[in-house]
């Protein structure tokens, strides 16, 4: 059973800050290709999605934009910041009692 892309949109940014706090700097089409790995295909993170959402950490100065020379065209790669690493910390924690949360339900007998 795929699992329902919506619950993964609620947590992008809190999965992007992770995998950049992990990863150190990435560029957008390889942080789509490490979604999908790590979901193991469960997860497609679209353009769409994707780069409104990069636009707007980095406008919240949460991330840092570099742009360098790949295969001689210019590559923008996203780095998080230290005001990111707070909110990475932040958003972790609240997913995470979040989760507690949800298994509490989950544990209830059905009737």
């Amino acid at each position: 059973m795929a699992v329902n892309p919506q619950l993964f949109k609620g947590s992008l940014n809190t999965i992007i800050l992770n995998l950049l706090q992990e990863k150190g700097k990435m560029y957008g089409y390889e942080i789509t290709k490490k979604v999908f790995e790590i979901s193991k295909g469960q997860f497609h993170l679209t353009e769409g999605a994707l780069y409104p959402a990069l636009h707007k950490m980095e406008t919240e100065g949460l991330l840092d934009v570099t742009i360098e020379m790949a295969d001689n065209r210019p590559r923008k790669y996203y780095s998080i910041t230290k005001k990111g690493k707070k909110e990475s910390l932040f958003k972790l924690n609240e997913l995470k009692q979040f989760i507690t949360q949800m298994q509490a339900f989950l544990q209830l007998k059905h009737a």
